[in-house]
């Protein structure tokens, strides 16, 4: 093996990953490009107001809370969730089309800006919980710390580059056709989806009708309970920081738009170096330790942003800290919550739990929002995110009596160790629970049954992540694909 070949990590080695992971970078990038254009197209082409604005951010979040339960339990209940994800990436590259194609025709309104993101976010919801399993039947257990590292640091990446690439399209085109960029990107993951076929979980078929079955397993279980309550608070508080942001950098600080552009990008900066450091931290601490870690040193840096005064480059400083901080802590957050719930789960929930998680997850971020600028309104800027700060900052207190800061390596956070399974399920799903080498029948290093052959060695977390399915998704900022 040459060197340059040494320091590739292993999973990217591997031709399925490889392809998984490149569709799952430039949909990223895509999502970036998106965040940036349909706003503009709101604005630019449509002319809309602060009320139509709202209601295009409200068309993107509504789905997360109205499918995420019912299409967790469908998904269970499928064999074919990759070609589920093939079908709604296409579905997702077709509906941004027509906003390009309704603009041309000058037929292009608000009504159907507000159909495109909600039917598209309703497809994303769908892409979503089934990306789990695929996750796992990809990814040996061995690898789901460095797996996750991987696809974060591919998102922290495109935050970096989206924007910028978004803007430069908008440049050269209108701000319709822009969003072509993006639907080629759907149709590249759909692509590089239909070339890997992983052996996946089996559907459920006694998860027939179960859709809550989700949020019964997470309410019994310590780990994923503890999890939730924690992203769940940290989420609340931090949306209240940045509903206020831009106006408390601008209105109060003096920010100009550019300066305010170089405080913002911070976060992707420190999310690129986040990803690249939460192998090294993970091997050192623990993987539990490190999600306890996350879950402060994601919040604690906002500190700096009600504390930001003085000269106007005195206070940039201080945000440019708080957003690079911040970025840091986010991608250790969700990596190690990515690999403990790709260990924990049972497979044949997991679609389930993932609809579940999303709905309270995401469920909070609009309450977070109306409460800033609620309490913005009422108490002033300033002390609203001191308050926000050192709520999100006391999320980590649900995690102290949870099993999650004494788990050192994923070996204790198998799906039988010790979570519940609240529902009967056949003997083949008990067979996939066990661990391998003890399913009914089979010897002792008996091959997984994913596509890899070689048998799961134990996990010690030696394995390198250099840049998950991402249960918490603690980026802040909405999008069409979730």
């Amino acid at each position: 093996m040459s060197a340059l070949t040494a320091r590739i990590p292993e999973l990217l080695r591997d031709g399925l990953f490889r392809r998984y992971w490149a569709g799952q970078s430039v949909s990223a990038l895509g999502d970036q490009v998106t965040l940036l254009v349909v706003p503009l197209i709101a604005v630019t082409a449509l002319h809309a107001d602060a009320a139509q604005m709202g209601y295009l951010a409200a068309a993107g979040w509504l789905p997360y809370l109205l499918f995420s339960l019912p299409a967790g339990g469908w998904a269970d209940r499928r064999p074919d969730r990759r070609r589920v994800m093939i079908a709604t990436d296409l579905g997702r590259a077709a509906l941004l089309l027509t906003v390009p194609a309704g603009y041309a025709l000058d037929l292009l309104s608000p009504a159907q800006l507000y159909l495109v993101v909600f039917a598209a976010g309703s497809l994303s919801v769908v892409f979503n919980v089934c990306n789990p399993p695929l996750f796992v039947a990809l990814v040996p257990a061995d690898r789901y710390v460095q797996g996750n590292a991987l696809l974060n640091g591919s998102r922290a990446l495109a935050y970096v580059a989206g924007p910028g690439l978004g803007g430069l399209l908008v440049q050269l085109l209108a701000a319709p056709a822009a969003l072509v960029a993006d639907a080629l990107s759907f149709l590249a993951s759909a692509l590089l989806l239909r070339r890997i076929g992983p052996v996946e979980p089996p559907g459920d078929p006694a998860g027939s009708g179960r859709t809550t079955a989700g949020l019964r397993w997470i309410r019994e279980s310590r780990t994923v309970r503890a999890a939730l309550l924690g992203t769940a608070t940290v989420n609340l508080f931090t949306l209240m920081t940045s509903t206020l942001f831009v106006l408390y950098a601008v209105g109060e600080l003096g920010l100009s738009a550019g300066l305010l552009g170089a405080v913002l990008g911070a976060a992707s900066i420190g999310a690129v170096l986040g990803a690249a450091v939460t192998g090294r931290i993970t091997r050192r601490i623990g993987v539990g330790p490190a999600f306890l870690l996350g879950l402060i040193a994601y919040p604690a840096p906002l500190l700096l942003v009600p504390a930001a005064h003085g000269p106007t480059p005195l206070a940039a400083a201080l945000l440019f800290a708080a957003e690079f901080g911040s970025g840091i802590g986010v991608m250790v957050l969700d990596i190690a919550a990515g690999s403990i719930f790709a260990a924990v789960v049972p497979d044949h929930l997991r679609s389930r739990v993932s609809g579940a998680y999303q709905a309270v997850n995401y469920g909070v971020r609009p309450i977070g929002s109306l409460l800033g600028g609620t309490l913005g309104s009422t108490l002033g800027l300033r002390p609203t995110l001191w308050l926000a700060a050192g709520g999100a900052l006391l999320s980590f207190l649900w995690l102290l009596g949870s099993p999650i800061p004494r788990l050192r390596d994923l070996t204790a956070a198998r799906p039988d160790a010790d979570e519940p399974h609240d529902e009967p399920h056949d003997a083949h799903d008990e067979r996939l629970d066990a661990p391998v080498g003890e399913r009914p029948g089979e010897p002792a290093g008996a091959p997984t049954d994913r596509q890899d052959p070689r048998p799961v060695r134990p996990v010690t977390l030696t394995d390198s992540g250099i840049c998950p399915t991402n249960m918490t998704d603690s980026d802040p900022r909405p999008n069409v694909r979730g």
